[in-house]
């Protein structure tokens, strides 16, 4: 599938900032499944300071900093993509037993194993605790095929969890995710993310979007598509395999990946510092087009 899309922030301050120093993950990745074939951040005021990096995970990272009062801050990050389904097909139940991961994981010192040992541990959003090992325990059961498990699991919590947008805010700690069965797809990746982790299975965070279709005889409405969240597991041999416990599937071709990391914090579409501004509003527009259709 080729999509377009296009991510419009727009800070509005009480009071003028004096300046600003911001860092973005707008721009898509490039990887197996994933062609990022163009792609521009556009930022009024204009940004006097303006550069791309990569980061430590392989993520693209802009920053830029703004030294001229300013009341509103408008980015619009627009890129161009390909994304393929996963062409590999895969037995749930001839996959290796769960409890076989952390083993194999740890037999060997190759590269892809070495990488894949940082998603077991705790993360700033995502601590394992006892009640997240208590909650993916019926997914485990003894000699359970890995996938097949982490299959349920993503399953369960589809279930168990009310989408709830009015609930939680990106610092909402994940036990009163837990607590209360209410989140939204941040939430429920990163409650994902803690069962595997608690279970000694490598997990990490990815931030994207998903084409989302209208009703039967609607039209699209521009704009109106947002940012999502879902979940990677490490399959040794296999790499990294994605599922998406909002909306209860394994990612194809509808998802878009900008950026992974361990949680949310390593991988915000937009964090930064500012000297004045007061309180402000944010609005978040985010229209994902399938040029194919």
């Amino acid at each position: 599938m080729r999509y377009q899309i296009t991510h419009i922030t727009e800070y509005n301050y009480e009071r003028p900032v004096n300046a600003c120093h911001n860092e973005t993950h707008l721009i898509p990745r490039n990887f197996s499944r994933q062609d990022c074939l163009s792609y521009q951040v556009q930022i009024n005021p204009i940004a006097l300071d303006y550069r791309e990096r990569t980061d430590f995970f392989g993520n693209n990272v802009a920053y830029f900093s703004i030294q001229q009062p300013h009341q509103t801050l408008t980015v619009t990050a627009t890129s161009e993509v390909i994304v393929e389904a996963e062409k590999a097909q895969f037995d749930f139940n001839q996959d290796i037993g769960w409890e076989s991961v952390y083993e194999r994981l740890h037999a060997k010192d190759e590269q892809e194993n070495l990488e894949a040992r940082q998603y077991l541990l705790d993360s700033p959003l995502v601590v394992s605790t006892r009640e997240l090992a208590d909650y993916a325990k019926p997914s485990f059961a003894k000699g359970q095929p890995l996938l097949q498990s982490v299959h349920n699991l993503m399953e369960r919590i589809h279930i168990d969890f009310t989408y709830d947008p009015h609930f939680t805010t990106v610092s909402t700690p994940l036990d009163e995710v837990l607590q209360h069965r209410r989140g939204v797809c941040q939430d429920f990746a990163h409650l994902a993310i803690g069962c595997l982790r608690a279970q000694g299975i490598p997990a990490r965070y990815v931030s994207g979007y998903v084409e989302t279709l209208p009703p039967p005889g609607q039209s699209r409405l521009i704009g109106a598509d947002a940012s999502h969240a879902w979940f990677s597991v490490y399959v040794h041999g296999v790499g990294w395999l994605d599922f998406d416990p909002t909306n209860n599937q394994m990612p194809m071709d509808r998802h878009i990946t900008l950026a992974w990391g361990r949680d949310y914090s390593d991988v915000s579409p937009m964090k930064g510092v500012i000297f004045g501004g007061g309180k402000h509003d944010i609005n978040v527009s985010v229209d994902v087009h399938n040029l194919d259709i």
